[in-house]
């Protein structure tokens, strides 16, 4: 029989796969796929369009509608110029904490929900559980949609989803959905002393950029929603974090490129803020040909994550409250596949080890503690899984 390894050992494999968004995440779903199939566990695969990543999951217990998924993503943000105490590929251990990148966020959850589908597959359960990893989670939670599709046609369909992302083991209940577009603008370039003939793509870009400090202002302003003012802050953000652009000083900005994006609350619709970005931006390329016709600007969506909403009585904020104790109302600004998931009819929450705070950064590490929270409420839910 294969070795049953723990949820650290676990995690220790999965942290050593170097699974940045950029590059392929197939040799850690490799290793998970082998894994459970020791344990007598079939995986089904989804993959991308260019056949380098895929998500996998897997159903344990009886093969009946009504089971619980557990939710993780596999791949992580880079570590290029962080500066690192330790490799950031290799767990280690210190002062009460695990350091290694997606320690926090969240191959710890992802090694606890492994080691729970173990468990449950040798102990035996009366209501399924199922496991969803998805890939690409980090550049916009484009992933998890297909993945979600491709589980509804295989596997029994299951009533609730527990998305892993670090809470400190609370439950939220809420997220703002995101939006995201790459602008490219594209101007004329000629001698700035003659600027008037040409088309400067920075200082175009400069009142579509400006657009959103006002629409900020706008929305700071306004009375929030019930719904909208239990999140910090209470009101839909746009937001401009990177620009690069132009050739030389002295002459007009042939290009510039920048990234516009939109968190937005409960209540609001992010297609209806994308149609008004859309409007503003053929507003400002019709002032960029009046001048030159060879002037533009092209548009790529990034990607568009809905919100999640609370549920009235929810199935799957029950369960985690029945388990963890937890009754805060709690909520966040960042989005995550928890409203896929609702939005393709599961009830969903958000609880997992770690803190928010500790994702993305140098030296990312989750506390024993909360690893050792997490194996305890995988513990919790096995049992209820087992009696249900």
């Amino acid at each position: 029989m294969a070795e049953r390894l723990t949820p650290f050992e676990i995690m220790e494999r999965l942290v050593a796969f170097p699974t940045v968004s950029r590059d392929s995440n197939l040799p850690l779903v490799d290793w998970v796929e082998d894994y459970l199939a020791g344990h007598g566990i079939p995986a089904h695969r989804h993959y991308d369009e260019t056949g380098e990543k895929a998500a996998i999951f897997v159903h344990v217990g009886p093969e009946v509608a009504g089971g619980v998924v557990l939710s993780g993503h596999t791949d992580v943000v880079p570590v290029d110029g962080q500066p690192w105490a330790s490799d950031p590929f290799v767990v280690v251990e210190r002062d009460g904490k695990y350091y290694g990148r997606g320690c926090c966020d969240m191959k710890g959850f992802d090694a606890l929900a492994i080691w729970a589908l173990v468990e449950a597959q040798h102990a035996g359960v009366a209501r399924p559980l199922q496991l969803a990893l998805s890939y690409d989670e980090e550049v916009g939670c484009v992933g998890a949609p297909p993945m979600i599709e491709r589980m509804l046609e295989v596997l029994p369909r299951a009533d609730l989803a527990i998305i892993g992302e670090p809470s400190m083991m609370q439950a939220v209940t809420g997220h703002k959905g995101g939006l995201g577009y790459e602008v490219h603008m594209v101007g004329f370039e000629v001698h700035s002393s003659i600027m008037h003939r040409g088309v400067n793509a920075i200082m175009a870009a400069a009142p579509l950029i400006d657009w959103a400090n006002v629409q900020n202002a706008e929305n700071r302003a306004r009375r929030p929603s019930e719904l909208a003012s239990m999140f910090e802050p209470p009101w839909t953000t746009l937001h401009v974090g990177q620009i690069a652009g132009g050739t030389a000083h002295n002459i007009t900005a042939k290009d510039c490129r920048f990234g516009m994006d939109f968190r937005v609350v409960p209540g609001e619709d992010p297609e209806d803020w994308g149609r008004r970005f859309e409007a503003r931006v053929a507003e400002a390329e019709a002032d960029m040909r009046a001048v030159h016709a060879e002037a533009r600007i092209d548009l790529r969506p990034k990607f568009q994550v809905p919100g999640l909403k609370p549920e009235e009585a929810g199935a799957a904020e029950g369960l985690v409250r029945q388990i963890t104790g937890d009754n805060g109302r709690h909520v966040v600004s960042y989005g995550t596949e928890a409203g896929q998931f609702q939005e393709r009819g599961y009830s969903a929450v958000i609880c997992g080890p770690g803190d928010i705070a500790q994702a993305h950064q140098p030296d990312e590490f989750i506390t024993v503690a909360q690893f050792e929270a997490g194996h305890d409420f995988m513990r919790a839910l096995l049992e209820r899984l087992k009696s249900a």
